[in-house]
């Protein structure tokens, strides 16, 4: 536990004290965010506020991932929480870094061109396939080669599984490597475009990820306390079959931590935007999350909140595709009660809760299902 905390502490501070210098130094560079000419008219005075403000919670998150390392070193049971780097932590850092890398070219893009229109739809698209495929090979191909004190194998998992996952690995939903591979392309695709979508208010993706990465360090940490693999846990009491449970937990709490630090400078008004850097790569890591923690079906739930502002713009698309009318006003959904007359901060706020009513049935939901079997 302690750390996660140092994780969490090391992120929060970074990203606290580094992203005013951000803010200087996008603003010298003129990387203000373009506003698209065809969105709420109340988003015009916002034009020119930097962007791609990612880099710093992003780059906060690796180093707190390192500083939670060195305090990791000090545990005593250090042989069980493998204090070198693990492919567990190269898939969920390389998923985050590399999809922001692709939200960091959209952004540059759209500043050079002064205009709203950054990297292409097929080009975005291409990016998050590549991404997904190659660490979703990674977390497929690679077991863990952990062994005890005496030498012996304690944990052969890979990160990702080849079982669909809800609370845990479903048996009966075997779809193999290949097929495994495709869903956590899937899962990626849809998890950095919900953030993507979501990221249209000051704070509001910023503020609805930090629940859902702080759900999934609790979800972490309680799988390292009751994990298969650790060779203090009593036999045959019931555990989870994971990959390094607590580097997950770990990279969660210091993401959550980084997110913090960020949402002081882009709460309303904002100073910074996220930009697609920081929502694609939030995407990224929390796709890698569901899967990591073999929570993949769950994720629709713990990220609630993404899932209904993806599916107003799926919604207005296809109603105005086949009728000619909008259901809504404008999509995404939070665009649609700006127009109706909701300030920023309401909609803002009420959206943050329903991102935590999302987060707390799916805790309930993990929670009670532990709680079943012991009884």
């Amino acid at each position: 536990m302690r750390a996660v905390i140092v994780a969490i502490g090391v992120a929060f501070l970074i990203s606290l004290f580094c992203t005013p210098i951000a803010i200087k130094v996008f603003t010298r560079l003129k990387a203000g965010q373009p506003i698209r000419a065809e969105g709420p008219a109340m988003h015009q005075g916002k034009k020119g506020t930097p962007t791609m403000g990612g880099v710093v919670f992003i780059l906060a998150t690796v180093i707190a991932y390192v500083a939670g390392h060195l305090a990791l070193t000090t545990l005593p049971d250090a042989q069980i929480a493998q204090v070198e780097p693990t492919i567990t932590a190269l898939v969920l850092l390389g998923l985050m870094v590399f999809s922001g890398a692709v939200g960091f070219i959209d952004d540059f893009l759209k500043v050079r061109k002064r205009h709203s229109g950054g990297l292409n739809k097929r080009g975005k698209l291409a990016g998050q396939i590549l991404v997904g495929a190659i660490f979703g090979v990674v977390a497929l191909y690679f077991p863990s080669s952990m062994t005890d004190v005496r030498g012996n194998a304690t944990n052969t998992e890979t990160v990702g599984s080849t079982m669909l996952s809800f609370i845990r690995d479903i048996p009966a939903l075997e779809i193999g490597k290949i097929g495994a591979v495709i869903v956590i392309i899937l899962v990626v695709m849809a998890a950095t475009n919900g953030v993507n979508l979501t990221d249209g208010l000051d704070g509001l993706a910023t503020g609805a990820s930090v629940m859902v990465l702080a759900a999934y360090a609790l979800i972490a940490f309680w799988q390292y306390r009751h994990w298969c693999a650790d060779p203090n846990y009593p036999a045959g009491a019931y555990c989870y079959t994971v990959r390094d449970p607590l580097e997950i937990a770990l990279i969660a709490g210091a993401a959550a931590g980084a997110c913090v630090g960020f949402l002081w400078w882009n709460t309303s008004p904002a100073r910074i935007f996220m930009g697609d850097t920081g929502a694609l790569g939030l995407g990224g890591l929390i796709a890698g999350m569901a899967m990591s923690t073999r929570t993949i079906l769950l994720l629709p739930i713990i990220g609630g909140l993404f899932v209904i502002i993806t599916m107003s713009v799926v919604i207005q698309i296809i109603s105005f595709r086949t009728t000619g009318k909008r259901v809504f006003r404008m999509s995404p959904l939070q665009h649609h009660f700006e127009l109706a007359g909701w300030s920023e901060v309401n909609i803002v706020v009420r959206f943050w809760i329903i991102a935590g009513i999302g987060v707390a049935i799916a805790l309930g939901l993990f929670y009670s299902e532990f709680l079943a079997a012991m009884s």
